[in-house]
């Protein structure tokens, strides 16, 4: 298993080596660190294996700001944008991840790349330490891999997306509290993504309030934007050009309160035939949950009305449905950031919110959306018609141009990389 670390490595650093000597080969005028600053890497980034968007943006950042990134991912990560940029040392450890793989096969591939997590962090030179997501099992992650890491004497940074995802779930426990409050006591220093996120961690978990960073979300730039039209995007799909079209997009989950839409969206048709709802994604778990809302969508007489993608969507396939779409609806229970919102920014599209978690504090009332009441379907009707009868809507090429405009101002990931790089500074002093 050591030898498998060995060759990944040694592939990286191969790789990096070809790039930088093509870079050079072609006069390029940027300036490069030297060789003794290329065999030392300070920073290790640990994605447990996804969420390519924010693991691209975060390290085009920091390589922006001159640090050389190590990357612990997988197959998911294994684009040309990381394996070719010399900055970046790229060890794909996790490999396939793909979910149809027998139980066996899954057992194996999940303690080989354990294995390999733990012989990686004994050897690399690394002296932080950056988690963005967990792993598989995150009781052990949070407990015994905390430790070790410690024991290593890593300095550890933790970007905590979500502050308690088991009670977001509706299935906390004592052991779940127990492991949060490990993995937040032993961890050097914690992002979080708003104010509110702070507060709760450290009221919540007894944090000292220096241990914990506010730092923007930072906007998707993964999926690649085109020239197509909103009229082209809804003909592909099978909606009239002038169908006003509500967006329901990404894992399917008890939380997202998908069956608030569904029941808002059946007072909607009722009043209005032109009204129309995409729900584009994959359901999270069993799927019994979709289960349910298959059923409200079909108690509720709107069934054709609704355009159902029920699976994972590609990035290359993304921009279809944002741009078919003239609002996103996030009509979530409970959560405290959601990426889909910012992948809406990132196509300039407005969106309708519930008031949960800090959702709120990413909307502008009236120029990038606007907030109703969770749990409300009769509000969230209203409010999705108050947003067909404003000027967002009238003008909606306008203030698509607007959102972006905001939104890569409020979210850069310059923003993001200057916070972080003060932070991994401050730590290796």
């Amino acid at each position: 298993m050591s030898y498998e670390i060995e060759t990944a490595s040694a592939q990286a650093d191969q790789r990096r080596k070809l790039v930088e000597e093509k870079r050079l080969s072609c006069g390029s005028a940027v300036s490069t660190p030297n060789s003794q600053q290329l065999a030392r890497f300070n920073v290790s980034l640990l994605t447990g294996g996804g969420d390519k968007p924010y693991v691209l943006g975060l390290t085009r950042a920091l390589t922006a700001e001159r640090l050389l990134v190590e990357i612990v991912g997988s197959d998911a990560l294994s684009v040309p944008e990381l394996l070719d940029n010399p900055d970046v040392k790229f060890l794909n450890l996790r490999g396939d991840q793909s979910a149809d793989a027998r139980p066996v096969t899954k057992i194996t591939r999940i303690t080989k790349y354990y294995i390999k997590l733990l012989l990686f962090a004994a050897s690399t030179k690394a002296e932080i330490f950056h988690l963005l997501w967990n792993n598989k099992f995150e009781f052990f992650d949070r407990t015994v891999l905390m430790v070790y890491y410690r024991l290593l004497g890593k300095w550890v940074v933790l970007t905590a997306h979500n502050i308690n995802a088991g009670q977001r779930d509706a299935n906390d426990s004592w052991a779940n509290r127990f492991s949060l409050t490990i993995q937040y006591r032993l961890s050097n220093h914690i992002f979080v993504h708003t104010e509110k996120m702070k507060k709760e961690l450290v009221v919540g978990f007894e944090l000292a309030e220096e241990k914990v960073s506010v730092i923007p979300f930072g906007i998707n730039k993964t999926t690649r934007e085109t020239c197509l039209s909103s009229r082209e995007a809804k003909q592909r799909i099978g909606i009239d050009a002038d169908d006003k079209t509500l967006l329901f997009f990404g894992q399917i989950a008890p939380y997202k309160g998908l069956e608030y839409l569904v029941a808002a969206f059946k007072d909607l048709a009722r009043s209005d035939d032109t009204y129309r709802l995409i729900i584009a994604g994959k359901p999270k778990w069993s799927g019994a949950y979709w289960k349910e809302v298959k059923k409200a969508i079909i108690d509720s007489g709107s069934g054709e009305r609704i355009v159902e993608r029920i699976e994972y969507i590609p990035d290359e396939e993304t921009e279809i449905y944002f741009k078919a779409a003239d609002v996103l609806i996030l009509p979530y229970t409970e959560i405290f950031q959601s990426g889909v919102l910012f992948l809406g920014y990132n196509f300039g599209l407005p969106a309708v919110v519930t008031d949960v978690g800090s959702l709120k504090e990413e909307i502008v009332e009236g120029r990038t959306g606007f907030v109703c009441r969770p749990k409300d379907s009769c509000d969230l009707a209203v409010t999705i018609r108050r947003y067909f009868a404003s000027a967002m809507f009238g003008e909606l090429d306008l203030h698509r141009s607007r959102i972006k405009e905001f939104a890569n101002e409020r979210y850069s990931w310059s923003k993001v990389a200057a916070i972080t790089k003060a932070v991994y500074l401050g730590l290796a002093r």
